[in-house]
């Protein structure tokens, strides 16, 4: 799957590169912001230079998000193995049974106290 992945970001960039190289010599006039009365804040770049910057406005925030989700994932797997790895490594404690003892009881079911127990 790595080798698709690889293949496809390196087609992707020959082709950016190839229209980047193709119109880098024809500037053209991009409006930023408008000024008022019909007239905008106007700079003339070259298209290559226009599609870069795009590409990378759209990008760079999509690979942060990414980043911070993996971040985040990850962290809260190595919580999860860590506590896993607390849960597996402590020895279970035997368990003690009490002996089970014979205490005389009156007709209703009551444990009778010790005062009230018949002398034997």
């Amino acid at each position: 799957m790595n080798i698709v992945r690889t293949v496809f970001w390196v087609l992707l960039t020959v082709a950016v590169c190839l229209f980047v190289f193709m119109n880098w010599s024809e500037p053209q006039d991009v409006r930023i912001w408008p000024q008022g009365n019909g007239q905008y804040f106007l700079f003339e770049w070259p298209v290559g230079f226009i599609a870069i910057a795009f590409f990378l406005l759209g990008l760079v925030p999509t690979w942060l998000y990414y980043r911070g989700i993996k971040w985040n994932l990850k962290r809260r797997i190595r919580a999860l193995e860590s506590a896993a790895r607390a849960t597996a490594a402590a020895p279970a404690e035997p368990v003690v049974r009490e002996p089970v003892i014979d205490r005389p009881s009156s007709e209703d079911g009551r444990t009778l106290a010790p005062e009230d127990r018949p002398h034997s």
